[in-house]
């Protein structure tokens, strides 16, 4: 588990927000828990003929804000709290960009590179049959998270088209493109992150073409937001994965890492690069630090090594409460996951309607919209951090839940 309960830290920004918004208590009392979590036990059979049980979760934080929306992951590392808090920050991050939907998170404890393609196959459709009773394109939209990918998201939908009985594209996002998919999506969270770290740019005086970043994870998160920051002058001196870190002062071949992830799987043993510590790696002199990988990277033995300007957070919670605060007290700017990564879930969101409406958008037209959005809650939570002199963190929180409590009390749910 953690050192930093996830629902706790979560909980915390939530009692702020209400507190600085003046809220009647109520509100925190309707928003500190999600309405729902499901709890299912998988069998599975294995390759030798064995059957293994496995165990996955399915949080459902306030639907009243429109249909729970969130990803699921395979991890060994996945449990009720860690869905519970990602659940949570899904609203939020849905709330901060004006899209009309509660969060959703889920997830299976199990180690995929364990699985072979067959066994992955048939636990995902093992999952699907025992959430199914609470997802669907009105209830509850999962999609990728952390090793989850299109293929799986393509078993997902057609395991729950075949217990409807027709075909339901709308009840997961991130498919392939030929199965209702959306153009623009696999790179979105990415480009998002990157839409951050221009505008942090411009509000700050320095200039994008002159950058030194630092990421982080090369996933899908930090790959497109290296791709992106790169193409706009950036360089990319470091990568850092669980135990190893590339580092180029002159900036790493972006080009050449994808190249050799998509043949490798992974680029820890790139060649030909400098590798430092991971000590090293967190007191870079850099201008942006981006941590996109789990959850508690930061943390209170990691923030006072930290030398960058900005930390933008392309991951879900990188970091922790204690963090925040010596961070803080640096006078190091944190732009918050809520914000930071909502790019992803805004997709989510255009493809959702699109599978509604059976009418599909070029890539073209998705990525001015996510642009348009993601600069819209840009500007939103950055002028309530200068007007109201709290973090940016506490800004993103501020403007989300203003909006989820307007709702609430239209609704007359308080």
């Amino acid at each position: 588990m953690p050192e930093t309960n996830l629902v706790e830290s979560v909980q915390k920004e939530i009692k702020l927000a209400c507190d600085k918004l003046g809220l009647d208590k109520s509100y925190y009392e309707l928003l500190k828990e999600p309405e729902k979590v499901l709890v299912v036990h998988i069998p599975v059979k294995m390759d030798d003929g064995s059957v293994k049980t496995f165990t996955g979760y399915r949080s459902q934080y306030c639907s009243f804000m429109g249909p729970t929306k969130g990803g699921f992951r395979y991890h060994p590392d996945v449990c009720l709290d860690e869905v519970k808090s990602l659940s949570m920050w899904m609203a939020f991050k849905c709330a901060v960009v004006g899209i009309p939907y509660g969060g959703g998170k889920g997830g299976v404890c199990c180690n995929p590179s364990e699985l072979s393609k067959g066994e992955l196959e048939r636990l995902t459709r093992g999952y699907v049959r025992a959430i199914s009773s609470i997802i669907g394109p009105e209830k509850d939209i999962p999609a990728p998270d952390v090793n989850t990918n299109p293929q799986i998201m393509a078993w997902f939908m057609d395991e729950f088209s075949k217990l409807k009985g027709y075909t339901v594209p709308g009840v997961v996002t991130g498919k392939p493109v030929p199965l209702g998919g959306s153009l623009g999506r696999t790179q979105a969270t990415g480009y998002g992150v990157t839409v951050v770290i221009k505008k942090a740019c411009e509000k700050l005086n320095l200039d994008m073409s002159k950058i030194k970043i630092a990421l982080q994870g090369f996933g899908n998160v930090g790959g497109y937001t290296a791709l992106f920051c790169k193409e706009l002058g950036a360089k990319i001196v470091a990568v850092a994965g669980k135990d190893y870190v590339l580092y180029d002062e002159n900036g790493l071949d972006v080009e050449k890492l994808f190249d050799y992830k998509a043949k490798y799987g992974s680029v820890k043993n790139y060649p030909e690069v400098k590798r430092i510590s991971l000590d090293e790696f967190w007191a870079l002199d850099v201008d942006v630090l981006v941590p996109s990988a789990l959850e508690n990277a930061i943390d209170k033995d990691v923030a006072p090594k930290i030398k960058a300007k900005v930390i933008v957070e392309g991951a879900n919670g990188p970091t922790t409460p204690e963090a925040d605060k010596i961070l803080e007290e640096k006078g190091i700017l944190v732009f918050p996951d809520i914000l930071s990564n909502a790019g992803g879930v805004t997709v989510s969101y255009f493809e959702w309607v699109q599978n509604l409406m059976n009418f599909y958008w070029t890539e073209e037209e998705v990525i001015q919209r996510l642009d348009s959005l993601m600069v819209k809650a840009f500007d939103n939570v950055y002028d309530m951090h200068c007007s109201l002199n709290v973090t940016l963190r506490q800004a993103a929180y501020l403007a989300a839940i203003n909006r989820i409590s307007e709702t609430i009390r239209l609704r007359g749910l308080i």
